[in-house]
């Protein structure tokens, strides 16, 4: 029901482009211009500074964004109201997960509620916990599932389970032959990381400085940004990894890697944050109770702990 000029402003704004936004909302970038010109025009002031083949947005257009953002999300919460007073449940469902969560779990969870709520349209949006968190404040997002808590105050952090990491490596290599592996012990090998931002990485640094190792004093061979990249480079022998456990049951179960449990292990929480203030549909919310549970079940069924 919004102006849809204000929604075609909103998106030139979060990515200061107009070609981005025409993407993202599926027109073209003569079309977005005209938009902005006519929204420009009906204000008699300019939103954007255009410089060098950048833009910026004016202090009139920062205000201007403010307010739009609160009209749109009025819009949405007025359109989702109505239809869920007609009992429907249904609508897009906007989720953010980083990798490890969307790859190994989340596939089942989406899966198992769309059977449940046939009206919904789950859109998954996958990142590192970082990003996602960025996007969800950007309100893009409904809700995102990621490793660790939130460190932004705007967000609501919801611990779903607990989730341990151990050291993945081939059969043949030497860490394979321990029955666990201290912090200090693994400084010796060929190490295999996650890249910066990524839950993981976050989670394994603090837990490496808490055990006295430097993080920098890995020997780090390669960082990348998915799981399967990680799980393929360890097959091949270069290293091990730090791995959830969710992410390697199959290639234990072939025989393929190994896991060794750290001395003292390692657990970290798998959470789901959202906006603290922002109207949640019934849709939304009976989502994050289901996937809730449902994280819990499918990590107990990997041997990791439920969070109390």
């Amino acid at each position: 029901m919004a102006d849809r000029r204000l929604q075609v402003f909103h998106a030139v704004a979060k990515h200061l482009s107009f070609t981005k936004a025409a993407d993202a909302l599926f027109m073209t970038q003569p079309a977005v211009t005209f938009q902005i010109r006519q929204l420009e025009e009906q204000f008699n002031t300019r939103l954007f500074d255009r410089t060098h083949g950048r833009i910026a947005l004016t202090p009139a257009g920062q205000m201007a964004l403010d307010y739009a953002e609160r009209i749109l999300g009025l819009s949405a919460e007025l359109d989702t109201l109505l239809k869920e007073a007609s009992g429907q449940l249904g609508g897009p469902l906007l989720i953010g997960a980083s990798t490890t969560i969307a790859e190994f779990l989340l596939p089942q969870i989406l899966g198992e509620f769309k059977v449940r709520a046939p009206g919904a349209v789950p859109r998954l949006f996958v990142a590192n916990s970082e990003a996602v968190q960025a996007r969800i404040v950007e309100r893009t997002l409904d809700l995102g599932f990621i490793e660790g808590d939130s460190h932004l105050p705007s967000l609501v952090t919801d611990v779903c389970c607990d989730d341990e990491l151990q050291v993945v490596c081939t059969p043949g290599h030497p860490l394979a032959k321990l029955k666990s592996a201290t912090p200090k012990s693994l400084t010796e090998h060929a190490y295999i990381s996650r890249e910066p931002g990524s839950g993981t990485r976050e989670v394994i640094d603090h837990y490496l400085q808490n055990a006295g190792v430097a993080p920098d004093s890995m020997q780090v061979v390669m960082e990348l940004g998915s799981p399967e990249a990680v799980k393929g480079l360890v097959a091949t022998g270069l290293g091990f990894a730090i791995m959830s456990r969710a992410t390697v049951v199959k290639e234990t179960q072939l025989g393929q890697l190994v896991q060794i449990p750290l001395a003292p292990r390692l657990h970290r929480q798998l959470s789901v944050v959202y906006p603290k203030e922002r109207f949640h549909s019934r849709l939304v919310s009976e989502f994050v109770a289901f996937a809730k549970e449902r994280l819990t079940a499918l990590q107990a069924g990997n041997a990791v702990r439920p969070a109390a």
